[in-house]
This record gives structure tokens, C-alpha cells and sequence, in this order.
């Protein structure tokens, strides 16, 4: 079986590799036979009469032709410049690619695998599956206390349906309750994740409430009160995310909902199932969020340290990123450099929130005498040096942070959710971490300086990386989906103009001064255009006078008549 596959392959790529050469011959072929067969087809009758037909055209009508021509090419022009600056890619080369190639026998390229080269030089597969991985954005912002904010201020949406509909996944898979019994407020809250409407979700919430409470007065006797509560805890959740709008009602919804579950005194032993720890983080890390954004950061750290020493295991959720940011709020630099010795390991998942940290605590120890032109004269110093370096560990990275640090794009409200090393990721950490950029003098000077120096280490092209994996390709369509429309998506490596935008733009600007010459001087263009043709079909008088010189069309003519 194998060794008949490996015939089928080799069969299909040999004909695929003939197809262009069969064409070739056939074509050819196709031309011989009109040479052949011009004397009983009178071709030499009907080029002259058309060229005949085409003299007596007067220059207007060749204005009109090439008006007509640049114009066509001018409005294909623009429909493929705002095709590739709305999907990254040229139309009529996604569609020769993805309808025309496979017809001709080629095979469909693929954008997000394929091989590098790895150490030794021997081809391995690029890893697809986790680099392009969507993740939790731990800093997100309240819906209805800043989100929708920002919707009546401005009539904008900041969050596309992509990344709500991620959020809605989530709590459904986190939040739904494991236990067997009183299933209905579970389908309601299912049903409350779900609905796209706000007011819906808020609605839903409320039932879930009020049959709990029904609920609640039936089992009071037994002993299984608390989990038909805590379940219950998902619905304040639900409001205090979407209903509150201030930071200070969330975390009143927030402190009931933590107070639902802890109705009966036997709490820790009542917490069994995943889910429900999943919720208890969730309420407890919110509302350290609201602390932190109420002003008590040493609450907030506090609150942080805790469930981050109570639950250990839960790690992805990205609790120390939370702290981090609270640690440098409070200026607690000593701090900081503690949780990322713990946290910056080689052994860990990285994150912009990582890096460009460590990049600023090194950086804030040289950036305020730093500068470049001393730098020049003397060299680098070591810690200048060790600031340089995790600069540019940090922009390869995430090469999308240093234009929102320096203020050369502008921000917007972060997204729920995050793609590593990709634009989103930018726009949620410089959200959160300009402010502590701008608190170390001359920082955001140094990371101006050195930035760019970084492009010049990564290998080109980017199949191979220098500190981490090769820059995913496909981070580009999943910002888009991610990040609402009226945001500029940041780009990298930069793509190149495809050649069919070239190619027209070229086309459109030639006929356009073309039909303005031929406006302007027509009878110098007619000689201009007659020497031209001339010339161009020089070639083919040339070989039809050695073809007939070979053989004479009376043998031709004799040949068809048999």
C-alpha cells in the first residue's frame, strides 16, 4: 500500500511538472497550424482590411481607449489597495492562488506550517498549534463600568464579537457547575453567556437569581445548601461585570457574590469540584482588580499574594502579571525583581508583561544619566549594556510594544483577549504600563535610542529566531479578529506591495499619460505608434519570410487542398 502511494505522488508530481511544458508545446503548435492554414483562412485579406479600419480612426478615438484603459486599471488599483489593507493580501493573487493553481496542477502553499531549519540543519515542523494561541487578557476591563464608558462617550464598540464570544466560551466552561443537582439555574446562566444582547444577559442573570432563591427555601433542611448558592455567585458575577457602571458598584456585586458562597461554615470542605475554584479565583482576583483600580494597591497586592499562595496550580491564569503591574504601581522595584526570578524562566511561557519588564527595571538603573552621544564616545558600560540587551530581548519579543510606548501609535481600550507577540498584546500592556515607562526618567529615551538595533540581530528572513521561536505569520488575521475596525493593526515583518497592486498602479499611470500625449500632439503619436508597431512585429515578418522561404505557401496551398 505504501509503495503504491508513493507511485500515485510520483505519478501526479511528474505530471505536474510536464503540465507547462505540454502547454508549451501545444500552444506552439497552434500556431503552426494558423500559419499553415492563413492562406485558406484569407488571414492576410483580414490584416489588411484592419489595418486599413484602424487608419481611418481618428486620435480621439484613441484618447477614448486610453482614457477608458486608465481608468479601469486606476479603479482595479484601488479595490486591491483596500483589499490589501484590509486582509493583508492581493485579491487576484488569493484568487490565482486558490482557484486557478490547484486547476493547473500546483499545490496549495500553506501560511501557518511548514519547515525550518533547525541547529544541525535538518528541516523540522514549525510549532502552529500554540503559537497562535488566543489567551486571557488578565488586566481586562470592566464591560459595563469602563467598556461601555467608552461606547457612550464615543458610539464605538470597543470589543469586536470575536473576542465577546471567546469571553462567553469561557465562562461557560468555567463558571457552569459540576454538581448533579437543580440543573436549571446552570442552563440559564449558559443561556445568559450566550445572548449578544447586554440586556438579555442582564435579564437572564436576574432569573438565575430569583429561581435560586426559590430553590434555596426548599432544600433549606438539608445539608447541600451551599453549592445550589454558590452556583448562584456566577449571576452577580454576570452583573457585576455587565450591570455595574462604576468600578465601586462591581465591587459591591463582586463582594455579595464571594458572600453567597460563604453562607455555610463549611466552605473549603464544600469546594470539591474545579469549577467551583475556578469561580472563587475569579471573584477573589476581580475584586483585588477593583482595589487596584479604587486606589488601595496594598490591598490589592495583598489580596494578589494570597491567591496566588492559596491556589499555586493555577498558574495559566497569569496572577503575577496582575502583581506586577500593582508591585511597579507602588514602586516596589525590589519586588518585582523577585516575582520575575520566579516567573522569567526559561522553562515558562513568556509574555510582553514579562519582558518589557525586566527591560524597564534594567534600563531604570542606567536611563537616567544615559546618553547616546556620551554612549558613542566612550562605549557602553556593562549595565548600559545588560539595559541594551533586554531591550532588544523584549522587542523580539513583541515588536508592536516600543511604537505605543513611545507614543507613535495611537492607544486604544485593550481587548479581553490576547495573542502573544502580536498587536493586541501591545495594546493591553502599553494600556496598563506606559504610565510606569513614564516614571522612569529617561526610560522611554533609551528605549528610543536602541529599539530599532534590535531588527538588525534577528535573522532575515524570519524562518530562524535569535533568543526565541521564529516570529508567528499568523498573528496578523488574528489581531484583526480580535482588535475592533477603526484600530490600525500593527504589522510585522512589514509586507511588501503585492506585484498586481505594482503592476496596476503602473498600468493606470502609462495609459492615463498616454491619453493625455495622444489629447495633446495626435499626429506625432500616430507616428510615434506606427514606427513603434512596426518595429514590435519586425520579429514576426522576419520568421514568416523564412518559413516561406522554406516553404513556399504554393506547397502549403497544395498540402490543404489533400
Amino acid at each position: 500500500m505504501l509503495e503504491q502511494a508513493n507511485r500515485s505522488l510520483k505519478l501526479k508530481s511528474w505530471l505536474s511538472w510536464s503540465w507547462t511544458y505540454i502547454c508549451a508545446v501545444w500552444f506552439a503548435m497552434v500556431l503552426t497550424m494558423i500559419y499553415v492554414l492563413r492562406s485558406p483562412l484569407k488571414l492576410q485579406d483580414t490584416l489588411t482590411s484592419a489595418s486599413v479600419f484602424l487608419n481611418t480612426l481618428t486620435p480621439k478615438f484613441y484618447v477614448a481607449l486610453t482614457g477608458t484603459s486608465s481608468l479601469i486599471s486606476g479603479l482595479i488599483l484601488i479595490f486591491e489597495w483596500w483589499y490589501f489593507r484590509k486582509y493583508g493580501t492581493s485579491f487576484i493573487e488569493q484568487v490565482s492562488v486558490s482557484h486557478l493553481r490547484p486547476l493547473l496542477g500546483g499545490v496549495e502553499s500553506s501560511t501557518t506550517t511548514g519547515l525550518f531549519s533547525s541547529v544541525n540543519g535538518e528541516a523540522e515542523p514549525r510549532p502552529s498549534v500554540s503559537e497562535c494561541k488566543v489567551w486571557r487578557n488578565p488586566l481586562n476591563l470592566f464591560r459595563g463600568a469602563e467598556y461601555s464608558r467608552y461606547t457612550w462617550v464615543t458610539g464605538k464598540e470597543p470589543l469586536t464579537y470575536y473576542d465577546m464570544n471567546l469571553s462567553a466560551q469561557d465562562h461557560q466552561t468555567f463558571f457552569t457547575g459540576d454538581t448533579q443537582q437543580l440543573k436549571t439555574e446552570d442552563t440559564v446562566m449558559q443561556k445568559a453567556w450566550r445572548e449578544r444582547n447586554p440586556q438579555a444577559r442582564i435579564r437572564a442573570a436576574y432569573q438565575a437569581i430569583e429561581m435560586n432563591h426559590e430553590v434555596e427555601v426548599e432544600v433549606e433542611s438539608k445539608t447541600s445548601v451551599f453549592p445550589v448558592v454558590f452556583r448562584c455567585a456566577a449571576a452577580y458575577v454576570l452583573l457585576a461585570e455587565e450591570e455595574a457602571t462604576t468600578i465601586t458598584e462591581a465591587e459591591r456585586l463582586f463582594k455579595q457574590a464571594l458572600r453567597s458562597g460563604k453562607r455555610e461554615q463549611r466552605v473549603q470542605d464544600q469546594i470539591t469540584t474545579g469549577k467551583d475554584i475556578n469561580l472563587l479565583v475569579y471573584i477573589k482576583r476581580r475584586l483585588a482588580m477593583c482595589a487596584r483600580k479604587l486606589g488601595r494597591i496594598k490591598e490589592a497586592v495583598k489580596m494578589m499574594r494570597d491567591l496566588m499562595k492559596e491556589f499555586p496550580l493555577l498558574g495559566m491564569l497569569n496572577i503575577h502579571e496582575n502583581l506586577l503591574e500593582a508591585l511597579l504601581e507602588l514602586q516596589a522595584y525590589a519586588d518585582v525583581q523577585a516575582v520575575l526570578a520566579k516567573y522569567d524562566d526559561i522553562s515558562l511561557p513568556k509574555s510582553a508583561t514579562i519582558c518589557y519588564t525586566s527591560a524597564l527595571l534594567k534600563a531604570r538603573a542606567v536611563s537616567e544619566k544615559f546618553s547616546p552621544e556620551a554612549a558613542s564616545r566612550r562605549g557602553l558600560s556593562t549595565a548600559e549594556m545588560n539595559a541594551v540587551e533586554a531591550i532588544h530581548r523584549a522587542v523580539e519579543f513583541n515588536p508592536h510594544v516600543p511604537k505605543y510606548l513611545l507614543e507613535m501609535k495611537s492607544l486604544i481600550l485593550p481587548p479581553e483577549h490576547i495573542l502573544k507577540r502580536g498587536d493586541s498584546e501591545a495594546v493591553a500592556y502599553a494600556f496598563f504600563h506606559l504610565q510606569h515607562w513614564k516614571r522612569a526618567e529617561g526610560a522611554l529615551n533609551l528605549l528610543h535610542c536602541t529599539w530599532e538595533g534590535t531588527f538588525r540581530i534577528i535573522p532575515y528572513p524570519l524562518e530562524k529566531g535569535h533568543l526565541f521561536y521564529p516570529y508567528p505569520g499568523c498573528t496578523e488575521t488574528a489581531d484583526r479578529e480580535l482588535l475592533p475596525s477603526f484600530h490600525e493593526v500593527s504589522v510585522y515583518p512589514k509586507k511588501e506591495l503585492p506585484f498586481f497592486i505594482l503592476f496596476t498602479a503602473g498600468l493606470c499611470s502609462f495609459t492615463a499619460m498616454l491619453a493625455m500625449l495622444t489629447h495633446q500632439f495626435p499626429e506625432l503619436m500616430g507616428v510615434f505608434a506606427k514606427a513603434f508597431f512596426s518595429t514590435l512585429f519586425a520579429p514576426l515578418g522576419f520568421f514568416a519570410d523564412k518559413m516561406e522561404s522554406f516553404m513556399p505557401s504554393s506547397f502549403w496551398h497544395q498540402l490543404t487542398r489533400i
